[in-house]
């Protein structure tokens, strides 16, 4: 607002956020996947007892 707009990130800080980005995909997919999968490695395991 007061000091104008902030500096653009160079190309380094750039790649770095994109890496970063692509990681947090890949592990909230796979957080996803084990939650979907969660009730029926449940009821298998239950019937397995």
């Amino acid at each position: 607002m007061f000091g104008g707009p902030p500096p653009q990130p160079s190309k380094k800080e750039l790649e770095e956020a994109e890496a970063r980005t692509a990681l947090d995909i890949k592990w909230t997919s796979a957080a996803c996947a084990v939650l979907y999968l969660s009730p029926f490695l449940i009821d298998y395991a239950r019937k397995l007892v």
